[in-house]
């Protein structure tokens, strides 16, 4: 047969299946042939996989990249920056571009990542935003992108008209809310506008659920105490804060008879709160990161500030308890995905984490001050192999099923999140297990713009030897191969995953 490219002898896992002694056969991008001992015309580029596992290439559904905001701390923002598609100034930068962010994605076995096009309190448009948004990533990204947008400002103009927009003319069909985050967050009222919209038009809600009266409230009165550490994050946000804000919003979504997703659960009694909707067949999704699932709050103990470096929100759990219970959601299905929440914030940067040192109380800070959020688009598929399906807590077909498979279900990537025939050729080759020496992460490995990873220090047993994109090798042994323009933008259909019932709660209809 007429291939690109050919894989030999691989161990190829889908969601579903576990393949031997497998070939894969790529033509102009796409997955064309799998079966045992493919033949091939003479010219076409071959990699012996060696009976390594062969997995989809990682789809990252939670990545902030090229966001020139910091509204985790309380600052003001009003209106978006619009950069015309060029980083203002880079030097006082402290996050990931969309260069630097999607080269350590590929790094790592992801192969697209959805990001954030976030519209602020007073923006009259989410239009001018995506656009903008899309001249920061055009020809700047090593993998294939799609977009999500954060809505705070969901004025009858932009949920009625543009709305449909964003979904027919720019394939976005996902949102994201905020519970919390004075410069983002909704009140009730408003995300149920925004319900009643994304249920007409097929779009995905995401929250951020935490209750934000309880965690203002708790944050003075920790002040008052002159508790303040970075530890004390954690404090101020208890497991019942993301409990009663993840129920809360299920219960929106029930009367509303829409799908949402509850992005990055970090304890066992939200996670309780979306199993019971789900048993009770509602389309209410969960995701969980790794962080939640390698990290305990004492993380945020290290030093007098070097906690610092953990700080995100939801926080870092104290009880193993609560890291078992992402471990058992995963397994069982309340976590539809495993996301990064790529959020990164550089360490020695006085826009950086070192924010929390500006207004007293040192040589702890103030944790009110600190920006929220860790690295982790690199690290989130080899952790998930390695700590999940090398250690035995998952199977492997497991770890596709949360790391790509469903996202792109949930997410509307109808090519991507499988090896079969007329899907994309996004893989990622493992190295044979008995070749590959284990090693402990510095983040002098990684390929972010960075200057710490929160999972230093953790064995990996193992890590992506090559990451294909549509069938061009962009990772190999450790080098990024591949070209910065590469990386296409991807318009994305509905969710494939099951949507509104028509099940209501009352006499009332949309």
């Amino acid at each position: 047969m007429d291939f690109d490219l050919v894989i030999r002898n691989g161990t190829v896992v889908t969601a579903s299946d576990i393949w031997e002694s497998c070939d894969i056969g790529i033509k102009d991008g796409t997955i064309v042939a799998i079966g045992p001992r493919l033949s091939a015309a003479p010219g076409a580029q071959e990699i012996d996989a060696e009976g390594a596992f062969i997995t989809p290439g990682g789809i990252d559904a939670h990545v902030h990249l090229s966001q020139f905001f910091e509204a985790t701390v309380g600052v003001d923002i009003d209106h978006s920056i619009i950069t015309n598609g060029v980083v203002p100034d880079p030097e006082n930068f402290v996050g990931d571009t969309f260069i630097t962010g999607t080269r350590s994605a590929v790094a790592g076995g992801t192969t697209t990542v959805i990001t954030f096009a976030s519209q602020m309190k007073k923006d009259e448009s989410i239009i001018t935003v995506i656009e903008d948004y899309h001249k920061l990533a055009k020809d700047q990204s090593y993998c294939d992108y799609a977009f999500h947008v954060i809505i705070t400002n969901p004025t009858p103009q932009i949920v009625e008209n543009e709305f449909p927009r964003m979904v027919d003319e720019y394939g976005i069909t996902s949102v994201k809310l905020y519970m919390t985050y004075k410069p983002l967050r909704l009140l009730d009222y408003q995300i149920l506008d925004v319900m009643y919209f994304a249920r007409k038009l097929g779009i995905t809600t995401m929250v951020h659920a935490e209750n934000a009266d309880v965690i203002d409230w708790m944050t003075q009165h920790l002040e008052q105490k002159l508790m303040t550490h970075p530890y004390h994050h954690g404090t101020s946000r208890p497991p019942i804060v993301e409990a009663e804000a993840t129920n809360r919003v299920i219960c929106l979504a029930e009367l509303m008879d829409t799908p949402i997703l509850l992005v990055h659960i970090s304890g066992g009694p939200a996670a309780t709160h979306i199993r019971n909707a789900q048993t009770r067949l509602l389309p209410i999704y969960g995701e969980t990161c790794p962080q939640y699932m390698f990290l305990l709050a004492d993380s945020m103990q290290k030093g007098d500030f070097e906690g610092a470096k953990c700080v995100c929100s939801p926080p870092i759990r104290e009880d193993k308890s609560d890291q078992d219970a992402m471990w058992a959601g995963v397994r069982n299905g309340t976590f539809t995905i495993v996301s990064s929440d790529h959020s990164p914030t550089k360490f020695n940067h006085p826009n950086g984490k070192q924010r929390g040192l500006k207004d007293g109380n040192l040589p702890y800070g103030k944790f009110r001050l600190i920006p929220n959020g860790l690295p982790g688009v690199e690290t989130r598929v080899p952790l998930l192999f390695s700590g999940g399906v090398l250690s035995g807590r998952i199977s492997p077909q497991k770890f596709v099923e949360v790391t790509s498979t469903n996202p792109a279900k949930l997410y509307g990537l109808k090519k991507k999140g499988s090896i079969a025939p007329g899907f994309d050729a996004d893989l990622v080759i493992w190295y044979p297990q008995t070749k590959f020496q284990s090693f402990k992460l510095m983040n002098e490995m990684l390929h972010h713009a960075v200057d710490y990873t929160p999972f230093e220090g953790i064995e990996f047993k193992n890590w992506p030897r090559y990451t294909i994109i549509r069938g061009k090798v962009v990772f190999s042994h450790g080098e990024v191969v591949g070209e910065m323009e590469y990386g296409q933008y991807i318009r994305r259909q509905k969710s494939l995953l099951p949507g509104p019932r028509d099940v209501w709660l009352s006499e009332w209809r949309p």
